[in-house]
């Protein structure tokens, strides 16, 4: 598409990571606005921290469904192009589905052309609560493209992105980016998105060079630096295995919420506590009476309701039923032989794979019912406390830990607001129970929450 020069072109892919150049522009009222906006409108949706990341293929509408089962509070389209969005119904009515129970939802485009993207925006924003521009694709496709990371090298293209939505939509804009190898080129570019529009970013800790989720960690530090520099909400992504991975993210990077994919395609029910098998040996786990097999049936359901392509269902059953393909090859065999699927050889293939036994459950965390014990009774436990006294124990620092020394004494569990025991098992002999104030709450007399009981 070919446009007329801009009188008032916009800085250089230089000067949009000088910080220098981001310090000349003066905060306005304008801005503020924005930002009070970015904020009402996420807490309008309940502030969701447990969220389906964007995943080409795998996001679709009944797969979201099931997450939301399994404690989601909100999800991401996968990624949509957008100039094939605009220019082929096809496309658009068979990637794009969604229904009234599929909120807060994030429509996700890839684009590299404003009035294409949006011309597409406008069409889903009376669908969705976001509309998000993906800049954080590190494949080759999106290399050819030029959209995703690759954007990266083209800032003041990404900036007229991020404007034309903003000036021109109903619903807020949002980004999800990869960091770069230099921490303060990545704080620039996120300052820069948010100047121009963004109302949310989600941000990967990763580089576009690190695609492998396995061999590279992602960044939380980084993650966290960009939470402190910006004034709209922030999302991570990255490095999440369990739903507890998901509140430690929140503690040490102070974002609002966190997306998981790798996980979730394996484990759609992660962020409500289940575990795969690689956690069987784990002290304190126990057969969640769930197992991966129950939860393709219910996708399958879910499937025939909302019709998507079959390859997004191979794509899942495969995912979702590798531990069991592991026990019984044979099977999986004979799926990647099926080259036609219907849902009838799917609901036989799980009745198959449970008739075999060996069925491989999901796991939980133990739960323990404990007696509590009021503030004031704390007194009376003295002895198996040492020397902590009860004001001190019911009110360290933020931060802070004390040590306490229990003898012959089982501690169970601490769960009080803006605090953490971090020793949830059964300990006896002679143990030391960690308690750390983690949040902003205080005690008020509610009531410290161990049991005891005498070995």
């Amino acid at each position: 598409m070919t446009q007329n020069p801009d009188p008032n072109p916009d800085p250089s892919q230089d000067d949009l990571l000088s910080s220098e150049q981001q310090q000349q522009q003066p905060e306005s009222l304008s801005i503020d606005t924005r930002v009070e906006q970015a904020w009402a409108h996420w807490k309008k949706l309940g502030k969701p921290k447990y969220i389906v990341a964007p995943m080409v293929d795998n996001s679709e509408l009944p797969f979201r469904l099931l997450c939301q089962k399994y404690g989601a509070q909100a999800a991401y389209t996968p990624m949509l192009h957008s100039r094939v969005f605009t220019e082929t119904e096809k496309y658009r009515n068979q990637e794009f589905t969604t229904c009234k129970e599929d909120r807060p939802l994030f429509v996700q485009f890839c684009a590299n052309d404003p009035d294409t993207l949006l011309e597409a925006a406008k069409r889903v924003q009376p669908y969705c609560d976001y509309v998000d521009i993906n800049l954080g694709c590190p494949q080759r496709i999106a290399k050819r493209g030029n959209y995703g990371a690759f954007l990266m090298d083209n800032l003041p293209l990404v900036k007229s992105l991020v404007k034309k939505l903003a000036q021109n939509l109903t619903v807020p804009v949002s980004c999800k980016i990869r960091i770069f190898p230099n921490l303060q080129d990545t704080l620039n570019y996120a300052k820069m998105l948010e100047e121009a529009g963004c109302s949310l970013l989600a941000v990967h800790g990763r580089t576009r060079d690190e695609k492998d989720g396995k061999k590279f960690r992602a960044d939380w530090g980084a993650i966290k630096e960009v939470r402190e520099a910006l004034r709209i909400p922030v999302l991570a992504n990255g490095n999440v295995r369990c739903v507890e991975d998901v509140d430690e993210c929140i503690r040490e990077t102070g974002v609002e919420g966190v997306l998981s994919a790798e996980t979730l395609l394996e484990n759609p029910a992660a962020f409500a506590g289940f575990r795969t098998a690689e956690w069987a040996k784990e002290e304190g786990y126990v057969d969640g009476g769930l197992d991966q097999g129950d939860l393709v049936v219910e996708y399958l359901k879910l499937c025939e309701k909302h019709p998507v392509p079959w390859r997004m269902i191979r794509s899942h059953v495969h995912k979702m039923l590798g531990d069991w393909f592991r026990v019984h090859p044979q099977v999986r065999e004979e799926f990647n032989a099926q080259n036609i699927l219907t849902f009838e050889f799917l609901y036989g293939l799980v009745d198959q794979l449970k008739e075999l036994g060996g069925r491989v459950p999901l796991y939980k965390k133990r739960k323990i019912d404990t007696p509590q014990l009021h503030s004031s009774q704390v007194g009376l436990n003295r002895s198996l406390m040492g020397s902590v006294t009860t004001s001190n124990f019911l009110n360290p620092q933020l931060g802070a830990e004390i040590r306490v020394p229990v003898k012959n004494t089982h501690v169970y569990a601490f769960a009080e607001h803006g605090n953490e025991l971090r020793s949830s098992k059964d300990v006896k002999g002679n143990p030391t129970a960690v308690y750390r104030r983690m949040g902003q709450g205080s005690s008020y007399g509610v009531g410290v929450k161990l049991g005891f009981g005498k070995s």
